[in-house]
Formats: structure tokens, sequence, C-alpha cells
């Protein structure tokens, strides 16, 4: 019988595979990401206030998007764009191919293999949610922060405040007969209570923790633009429904047209989102 350890290290495992799995996608896509997060991540920089001198670590960097944005604030410091897959980090490397400042490493959020007291700004938009388990990360964050260190942390808001997912995951859920993500999986929503999120900031020692609610929108010029970049972004459902029959397919979408009614006008679909923006300083 499995332990529970290793029960961890095999859904650890998993899911650093499945976002290898979807990397191309993200590099794809990766102007779009970055467009749409842009006053996330400058809401980020804004409040870790990098500068000139300043190490940096971005983390679950997907494509690098923030890591990129921090760059020319920190010169002549240094930037390490950070991800569990290889694939990723490539992606993020290509992008910062003319930036003498930035380097990429593969790394895990849970298990930071780097030294303690290292980095000035740690960041990550997006990715913590998707930890297996998020304190164990958290801590990890603050051990590799130097004394004075800011982290600034974006994850997905309530799942019933985000339809341009949760909608997805409604309808895929009901067609299936099953949860999505399935029981024991974390996925975009893991970390939606503020409160949940503030504790475990202040947890692995740091201060000032602020957790504020931020806007992202999302806005697509037809259905099909949607459902295609959706679902090739997300990881934990892009390969379930990659493996869905030509029929499944085709009666998934026509219920997915009509849930998203609410959002469309005159066929251009505009969806509100909430993200949660977490900040602290270690002492």
């Amino acid at each position: 019988m499995s332990t529970t350890a290793e029960m961890g290290a095999d859904l650890r495992r998993h899911l650093h595979d499945m976002w290898g799995v979807v990397a191309g996608a993200w590099g794809d896509h990766a102007d779009f990401v970055d467009n749409r997060g842009r006053a996330l991540t400058a809401t980020l920089l804004h409040r870790t206030a990098p500068r000139p001198g300043d190490r940096v670590l971005e983390l679950a960097c997907g494509a690098g998007g923030t890591g990129l944005a921090a760059a020319s604030l920190v010169a002549p410091g240094e930037v390490i764009l950070s991800d569990v897959s290889p694939a990723m980090t490539a992606i993020a490397a290509s992008r910062a191919a003319n930036m003498s400042n930035v380097d990429t490493r593969v790394l895990d959020l849970e298990d930071i293999a780097e030294p303690a007291e290292s980095f000035d700004v740690v960041l990550c938009r997006e990715g913590l949610m998707f930890a297996v388990d998020p304190a164990r990360a958290v801590g990890e964050i603050s051990r590799v922060l130097r004394p004075g260190g800011r982290v600034g942390l974006a994850v997905w808001g309530p799942r019933a405040e985000n339809p341009w997912l949760s909608v997805i995951f409604d309808t895929v859920g009901a067609q299936l007969g099953t949860p999505v993500p399935p029981p024991g999986i974390p996925g975009p929503f893991a970390l939606e209570d503020a409160t949940r999120l503030a504790g475990l900031l202040s947890d692995a020692g740091l201060t000032e923790v602020t957790v504020t609610k931020l806007a992202v929108p999302l806005r697509d010029v037809s259905f099909e633009a949607w459902f295609r970049r959706t679902t090739a972004l997300a990881g934990p459902l892009a390969q379930r429904l990659a493996a869905l029959p030509e029929p499944a397919t085709q009666a998934l979408q026509a219920r997915l047209r009509e849930a998203v009614r609410p959002y469309e006008t005159d066929g251009v679909l505009e969806f509100p989102g909430l993200s949660l923006i977490a900040t602290g300083r270690r002492p």
C-alpha cells in the first residue's frame, strides 16, 4: 500500500508531466496571456517594488511574462524564470533571449533548489493554486527570501466569479458525470478563499501580509477562439478533452454555447474574472 508521501510524490509527477504536455499552447498564446494579465503583473510589481540590483525569482513562470516585466526594473540585478516543466522554461528562455540579466531554471515551487536568503523578490502569477502542498510552497518561498525580501502571489478568486473557466468545468463535469477537477487534484480555484491564502503567508513567518481582489476580465472575439484557447491552456482539462471522441466533443460544445449566452453580444464573449493578490515580507 502506498504511503501518503508516495501518493503526494506520484501526484506531483503527474502534474509536472501535465504542464509539459500543454507547454506548446502556453508558448503559442503567451502574448494573449500577458496582455490579459497586464494589470495583474503591474500590481504584483508595484507591491513588491523590485529595484535596481535586486535578485528576482519567478516561480511557475509558464512563458515568463511576469519575470520579463521585472527585468528592466532590477537591471543590473538578475531575474530567474523558473518552472517545473523544462518545456516551459525553454519557451521563457526564448522570450528572454535579448535580455542579458534574465536566466532560467527548472524548479519546483514546493522544493526550491536554491540557497536560503538568496532573493529579494519572489513572484508567482497563477501558479501556487496548483501546488499539492501550498503551505510547503509558501514555506519554501519564505526560506529563499532575504530579510526584508518581498513576495507577490496571484491566484484565481472564487469559482463563481470566474465564469470564463468555471462554465467549462461545470459543463464538462455535467457531461462526464464527474467533478472537474477531480477530488484531490489541485485546480485553478484551490486557493479561492482569501482568508486561507493570507493564513498561508502568515504561517510561513511572513509579515505585512495583504490579500486584495483585482478584476481580470476576459474578452474573446468568438466562441471558437475562447474554447480553443482556454481548453488548450487548462492543463488538467486539456488531456481529458483531447481524449473525447468527436461526437462527445460536438455535444460538449453545443452545451457550452448555451452556457455562455449570458456573456455573448453579437458573437463576442465578455466574461468577468477575479484574481486574489497576496503580498508579504520576510522580517
